[in-house]
């Protein structure tokens, strides 16, 4: 007798079941390159600072240089005018990432080496308030260049894709998932439970890191960042997000840990830290 067992995977991967995206419609979307390839998502929240999955930089060089930001695209490798590809100057993990349970506080933080300037093509997500309740009836949107599904890679030209998705009650989930999965791979508060069961949309391979965006009060702001899920056979299986209003005080933290300093030249041609 031969057991399957279903694969839990970090979703570093199309949207399953989307569509493409209008330029500039996700001005905040990054894809997170490592060593010139797309591997995945990130969100730009300010001119200095992005957000990511921690999981991204597994087995991976914590580098900065081996590390760029492509910003203002939506088709992967085909930069227009409004295109940037930023160097990053630190990578900075959650202390705690899988230290508690898998997948826990998934969440990582990447700073530009120079700040961006804005642009109708690129603009910051908005954050959340700490502990912020979010309305299960929320238009809520994700974003990425991940697979299509589990065997068909997003073809060229790598163009952005988008899907409209709900919000579903991480108890739920838990029941959803308890029937495939062990209770080690649970959802916690730190997370965030999405999907379309009457579609399938879902996050693939290549959307880890991307973000999941809410309309709330005529504002797009940041909820989630995609981080597991079963693999892409089983798309009716919803989504995983870290929670980004759980990590809002650790976001702020960092900033405060990092302020930006500014390299001028003065009129002897010497340089100037600021």
């Amino acid at each position: 007798m031969v057991t399957h067992h279903p694969r839990l995977l970090p979703v570093m991967w199309r949207i399953s079941g989307g569509q493409d995206v209008v330029a500039g419609q996700w001005p905040w979307q990054a894809s997170l390159m490592y060593q010139g390839l797309h591997v995945c998502g990130a969100v730009l929240i300010n001119s200095r600072w992005l957000v990511s999955a921690a999981h991204c930089f597994l087995k991976k060089s914590h580098a900065p240089e081996n590390y760029r930001v492509l910003l203002g695209s939506t088709q992967l490798f085909e930069h227009t005018q409004h295109t940037l590809e930023m160097p990053v100057s630190q990578i900075v993990m959650h202390p705690d990432f899988e230290k508690l349970h898998p997948f826990g506080s998934d969440i990582a933080m990447l700073q530009l080496l120079f700040p961006v300037n804005f642009t109708s093509y690129i603009i910051p997500a908005c954050l959340p308030a700490p502990g912020l309740q979010l309305l299960n009836n929320a238009s809520c949107w994700i974003t990425g260049w991940g697979m299509l599904n589990e065997e068909t890679p997003l073809p060229t030209p790598f163009h952005l894709q988008e899907a409209k998705v709900g919000l579903i009650e991480n108890q739920f989930c838990n029941l959803v998932y308890g029937h495939r999965l062990s209770k080690n791979f649970s959802v916690y508060e730190e997370m965030l439970c999405v999907g379309d069961f009457s579609t399938g949309k879902a996050i693939c391979h290549g959307d880890s890191g991307g973000p999941l965006v809410c309309d709330l009060l005529s504002s797009w702001v940041l909820v989630g960042l995609a981080s597991w899920g079963l693999d892409c056979r089983h798309p009716t299986y919803p989504s995983i997000f870290t929670n980004v209003s759980y990590f809002s005080h650790w976001i702020d933290e960092i900033q405060k840990d990092n302020p930006i300093s500014l390299t001028l030249f003065t009129t002897t041609g010497t340089l100037r830290l600021v």
